[in-house]
């Protein structure tokens, strides 16, 4: 099996190197510093109170990689249209794209058995130019649990979680996603295959759509946002909402909303990824985490007053910093 992980940045990074570890032929796609010092020194885990270093074959060029059987994707969702040519330049005829990344995915209704199967999601492929490039027939979901950070160049600081849920958009056991999840689980992670992906998906997605855009604006940590009344409301207001669209897209969630935000506050005084962005410049995943459940509310009918407004001010707050 022969794996590339394109945006082998932090948890592409723990991925690759923990199938690194279990003789997976990887190959990672990088770049800048992060990728000169993998070439130089290796890529070096620190986790669970230990510290690995592999070498595996990195690259800045998707092209020099050749093709793959998996191509995993860690980058941010705003980053997938622009890298869209070079991912599928590793791809042959039965090739898999496993798309490990925050948000609603680019291919979320295809092949969906409802009035709005194969609808184009416009908040995160605009004009549909991801569908010819990498046809979602090609997807496999991938929803990512671990929390981990490239602390230098060609160090990552795995800080906990071991879980890649994994689901074909049709709901299928499919041959090539039960062949990835046995290769996580010989790597020592948990890689169960959901029947119903989209359910999963919106259960991680259903805290990050608040908690994120709300921690841009007031600079909290997670802890403070669950522990502040106020702040607490505002979230599962935009939770409620979310939950309303999602159900009437036929999502069932296997928890309730203050469970959810339960286990969010068990994470502690954690900086949320759109905190991060925004306090270090970077663009913020705003459309995929917010925006595209707004758009998809107005595809349901389903009044969002929340979520419309932090999602016009986090955007604003975001133009401002030069990260949108």
């Amino acid at each position: 099996m022969k794996v590339a992980i394109f945006g082998a940045g932090a948890i592409g990074g723990f991925l690759g190197v923990k199938l690194a570890q279990a003789g997976v032929d990887v190959t990672f796609i990088a770049r800048g510093p992060h990728l000169a010092a993998m070439q130089a020194n290796g890529v070096t885990l620190r986790s669970e109170g230990e510290s690995v270093t592999v070498h595996p074959r990195c690259l800045a060029s998707a092209e020099e990689a050749g093709v793959h059987d998996y191509v995993v994707v860690t980058l941010k969702a705003h980053g997938l249209p622009g890298a869209a040519p070079a991912i599928a330049a590793m791809l042959g005829p039965d090739s898999a794209v496993v798309t490990g990344i925050n948000g609603i995915p680019y291919w979320y209704f295809y092949g969906l058995d409802s009035p709005y199967r194969d609808r184009v999601v416009e908040s995160v492929d605009p004009g549909g130019r991801l569908w010819p490039v990498l046809h979602p027939s090609r997807a496999i979901g991938c929803v990512v649990y671990p929390a981990a950070e490239v602390v230098e160049p060609g160090v990552i600081e795995h800080s906990y979680g071991d879980r890649f849920t994994l689901g074909e958009p049709d709901g299928s056991r499919s041959a090539r996603v039960e062949a990835f999840s046995r290769a996580l689980i010989a790597a020592g992670l948990k890689a169960p295959v959901r029947p119903r992906i989209r359910d999963e998906l919106w259960v991680k997605l259903w805290g990050n759509l608040a908690f994120n855009p709300v921690s841009a604006l007031t600079t909290a940590t997670l802890d403070r946002l669950i522990a502040d009344d106020e702040l607490r409301a505002l979230c599962r207001g935009m939770m409620l909402e979310a939950k309303a669209v999602a159900e009437a897209l036929g999502v069932r969630f296997g928890i309730d909303v203050d469970k959810r935000i339960a286990g969010a506050a068990e994470v502690g005084a954690h900086r949320t990824s759109m905190l991060q962005d925004l306090e270090r410049g970077r663009p913020m995943e705003i459309d995929a985490l917010l925006g595209a459940v707004v758009e998809l509310g107005g595809v349901v009918g389903q009044a969002m007053p929340l979520c419309r407004s932090v999602l016009a001010l986090v955007r604003e707050r975001a133009r401002q910093a030069g990260c949108y």
